[in-house]
């Protein structure tokens, strides 16, 4: 007998070989029709796949992540097939699932792939789904795929990294392809297909390489869901934080500046001051003190830290002094420097938790075609924090921390997220640093605190930072795509490879334990996100300018002074529109702009005392006395 475990625990048991298919079929007819995938220990692989031995089983359908993993990944297949149809001598690389949809990178030669072939190869994609081709997967030596792959460099390279054994392709229709697997079970499920775009992708990531044409594609099982996606995408084209940026004037970019480097406008900085000041009235509250740290560093602190080792080729490299030898570099991380601010002092256990807090830019080589907006750059800053406390004080710690960081997205309307256990890859451990007993009693720190908290979590293998394991906040923007914000993590490491103690009750040497967590976690991403998820409609309390004073004629200028004067001490910010403009376009261009009040002054408010107040969204809202305003406004932007 077989025994098959479901992920509710529950145990099947089959006389002989099973499949994915028959346990689905074991269940309901229903499960069994709308299963296109399954895990089998742990591995992603077709219902079709012989199941010889007590296994554990999941089933997924397109409802599923990693359902909809499979289907975008045989659609892929689809997209490939296609394009060979139309381009028989181009050359096919690698063709993954992503996010959303997938790509395939292909080797184009002396031909070009344009927008107006792209209709042309979804209906060969949609014909070809139609013939509900059947995915075969089966192993090939290593000799044998050399020896198809003969005229493709691309896939020699990828054949020569793996050995005798590892190797299968996969069949479907008349199209074969190297593949490792994991795919629907026929074409036919595919009804919608569009390919959104082509762009320059370099093989294997690397400059050095020949440049390729990426194509994106994404499908579903039915049209309908098609339409709603496009419908959903123009949508987010409309809410795209670089354009919506550019309209609102937040940020810029300077090709003299350099690329992914940000230029902050004063709408932008005012945004950013409020949102840093908002963390760190929450902060001091919460016990942080504020430290500073430069900008670069000595290259062997990052040496010590690691980071050298397991980053130094993918960061700027160093600077060097012109006569002393030295080396140094732009900061990319941190907590070096929070670890160095520690050890000024010596400290007991009544002394701890020390909680270090800074907003810290730091600095990471992205190549050129990685860089997007603000959601990827090369300079950023952090809302950074390291927390040095003894072990006996870690979970109670990592639980405020998981309360701040909740605290932060519920202030700013972040409710689409999950939490995301990053964890080692199991089975490649040299790439982080440290025991693994210390893996091990960080890893459960951060489950045992998350189930506490009664967090909904998934968990990552090898998402790990290389020094310890890591909570993250995964927030979904305006097209569903996710991006990691908030993140908290715990470190045995960096503590022994700094040397950090404190004097316990036994006065004797300890070693703390090291949290870092950032809840904005880049400002440059967050922003990016609120920009979009908000369509540059802030909350009150933060928008950069929560008024605009409108005088209906410069006689009015001087009366329009006093009213600013008096909302900025009430630390209410805004400007006066002096433009030789009539009212009504004043009003439009305010509503265009998303300033949330619209205050209207002429000869009676003058007079009077007073202004008219129009708010974005909801029209006039009569005349008030200024006092009555600001106690109106200070009721409606409370946090």
């Amino acid at each position: 007998m077989i025994k098959i475990t479901l992920p509710d625990n529950s145990v099947k048991e089959f006389e002989g070989a099973v499949t994915p298919l028959d346990v689905a079929k074991s269940i309901s007819e229903g499960l069994a029709r709308n299963t296109i995938s399954a895990i089998v220990n742990n591995k992603q692989v077709e219902i079709t796949t012989p199941i010889t031995t007590d296994s554990t089983v999941q089933l997924l359908t397109w409802n599923d992540d990693l359902g909809k993993k499979a289907f975008w990944h045989s659609s892929a297949h689809l997209l490939a097939q296609a394009i060979m149809e139309f381009y028989p001598n181009a050359k096919l690389t690698i063709g993954p699932a992503i996010e959303s949809g997938f790509y395939y990178d292909v080797d184009f030669g002396d031909e070009n792939l344009s927008e107006k072939d792209f209709e042309k190869i979804e209906k060969k994609v949609l014909e070809n789904a139609k013939k509900a081709s059947t995915f075969s997967l089966y192993p090939v030596s290593k000799e044998e795929a050399l020896k198809t792959y003969a005229d493709n460099p691309y896939k020699v390279e990828l054949i020569s990294n793996l050995n005798d054994g590892e190797i299968t392709f996969v069949t479907h229709d008349n199209f074969t392809d190297l593949c490792r697997g994991g795919h629907i079970p026929n074409t036919g499920i595919v009804k919608a297909m569009k390919i959104l775009n082509a762009a320059g992708a370099y093989w294997r990531g690397s400059e050095k390489n020949p440049q390729l044409t990426r194509v994106y594609g994404i499908s579903f099982p039915k049209q309908k869901e098609l339409t709603e996606y496009l419908e959903r995408l123009e949508e987010a084209k409309r809410r795209d934080h670089r354009k919506l940026g550019k309209e609102l004037g937040i940020f810029a970019f300077s090709e003299k500046v350099g690329a992914g480097l940000p230029l902050w406008l004063p709408k932008g900085t005012a945004l950013r001051r409020k949102l840093e000041n908002f963390l760190s009235v929450a902060q001091k509250k919460g016990g942080y003190e504020f430290v500073m740290s430069p900008h670069i560093g000595s290259k062997e602190l990052y040496v010590t830290s690691g980071h050298w080792d397991k980053y130094g080729a993918d960061s700027f490299q160093p600077i060097k002094t012109p006569n002393e030898g030295e080396e140094f570099m732009l900061k990319p991380m941190n907590c070096p420097h929070h670890c160095e601010i520690y050890k000024t002092s010596q400290w007991s256990y009544r002394d701890l938790p020390k909680r270090y807090a800074e907003f810290g830019t730091v600095y990471r080589y992205e190549q050129s075609g990685e860089l997007h907006g603000l959601t990827r750059v090369r300079g950023f800053t952090q809302d950074d924090a390291h927390l040095f406390c003894t072990p006996d004080q870690l979970s109670e710690e990592f639980e405020k921390v998981i309360d701040l960081t909740l605290y932060v997205f519920k202030s700013l309307g972040f409710e689409d997220f999950v939490t995301q256990v990053s964890l080692r890859d199991p089975d490649n451990k040299e790439k982080y640093i440290g025991s693994d007993e210390n893996w091990e009693k960080a890893e459960s720190a951060i489950i045992n605190a998350a189930q506490k908290k009664g967090l909904k979590t998934v968990v990552e293998y090898g998402e790990a930072a290389f020094y310890g394991p890591k909570l993250d906040f995964m927030v979904k923007d305006a097209l569903g795509r996710k991006w990691q914000l908030g993140t908290i993590q715990v470190d045995y490491n960096l503590p022994e490879r700094f040397d950090l103690h404190y004097i316990g009750s036994d006065n004797e040497k300890h070693r703390p334990v090291m949290i870092h967590r950032a809840p904005f976690g880049s400002m440059e991403r967050f922003i990016a996100i609120l920009l979009e998820n908000t369509a540059g409609d802030f909350p009150l309390w933060l928008s950069p300018e929560q008024f605009i004073i409108l005088p209906i004629s410069e006689k009015y200028a001087d009366y329009a002074k006093k009213v600013s004067q008096f909302l900025e001490n009430h630390d209410i910010s805004g400007q006066i529109d002096n433009r030789n403009e009539k009212a009504g376009k004043k009003i439009r261009d305010a509503e265009l702009n998303k300033t949330p009040f619209m205050l209207v002054i002429g000869e009676n408010e003058e007079r009077d005392g007073t202004i008219s107040v129009r708010r974005r969204g909801e029209g006039d809202l009569g005349v008030m006395k200024m006092e009555d305003f600001v106690n109106y406004f200070k009721k409606e932007a409370a946090i």
